[in-house]
């Protein structure tokens, strides 16, 4: 019983090295498409949407907390390891996901939003993504400073459009991108073949000077093999690319 007192009553700050020294114990280098990835895309099933085949819905894993910690504690061990000031969430998925990760590493959530929804406010260009063109997006002038080691998370990358609109962002405020982080990559779009039509995001990478910028993704269309059920009265309402 004496033990168990002493235990108790010892500073939370021993409690708190020992969490680290099990973390750090437990550290694991998680892949692409690796074990936990292949059993997390169970829980991303694709939609006919917005005029495309294959759209992936997190919506899947979202009404599964379990699941949905399990995302947040890979992308959180990640980032302690390799260290960051703060985390970029974009509109508006990345909002979901950048938050519970921010809090997870106690770092400071930015938002970047589409024009017009924010004071302050410094807009990077229009750009294109896989459902055409859009304006630029915003973030608030005093969120990064100057060498600010800076994370963007989103849900999805696909041709890289919405991303590169927020490295240039981060950039035009004197930080640094450490690196953009999704739950999904779709590898398609990467370097395409040049006769496949599809748009390449190591050439828009490349235009834009920020082909340094690493890209990671825990899950690719390789093991995204989910279709989703759809109701008999299902229709395809998603905005027009």
């Amino acid at each position: 019983v004496g033990d168990q007192i002493a235990d108790d009553q010892a500073p939370s700050s021993i409690h708190s090295c020992q969490r680290n020294s099990i973390m750090s114990a437990d550290k694991k280098n998680y892949e692409q498409d690796g074990d936990e990835a292949r059993q997390i895309a169970q829980y991303l099933p694709y939609f006919p949407f917005k005029g495309i085949p294959r759209f992936y819905d997190i919506g899947g894993f979202l009404e599964k907390p379990e699941v949905f910690q399990q995302i947040v504690d890979i992308f959180a061990e990640r980032y302690n390891e390799i260290g960051i000031d703060s985390i970029a969430g974009l509109d508006a998925r990345g909002f979901i996901l950048g938050p519970p990760i921010a809090l997870a590493l106690k770092k400071p959530f930015i938002m970047m939003r589409k024009q017009g929804k924010m004071p302050n406010a410094l807009s990077s260009d229009a750009y294109n993504t896989e459902y055409g063109k859009r304006s630029g997006l915003t973030v608030q002038r005093d969120k990064i400073k100057k060498g600010d080691r800076v994370l963007i998370i989103d849900d999805l990358v696909a041709t890289g459009g919405t991303l590169s609109s927020a490295i240039n962002l981060v950039h035009m405020l004197g930080g640094e991108v450490v690196e953009c982080a999704c739950v999904v990559e779709l590898k398609m779009f990467i370097d395409p073949p040049e006769d496949s039509g599809l748009p390449s995001r190591t050439k828009l990478f490349t235009s834009h000077k920020i082909n340094h910028v690493p890209v990671w993704g825990l899950i690719s269309e390789d093991v995204l093999t989910v279709e989703a059920e759809l109701h008999k009265e299902y229709v395809d309402d998603g905005e027009e690319h």
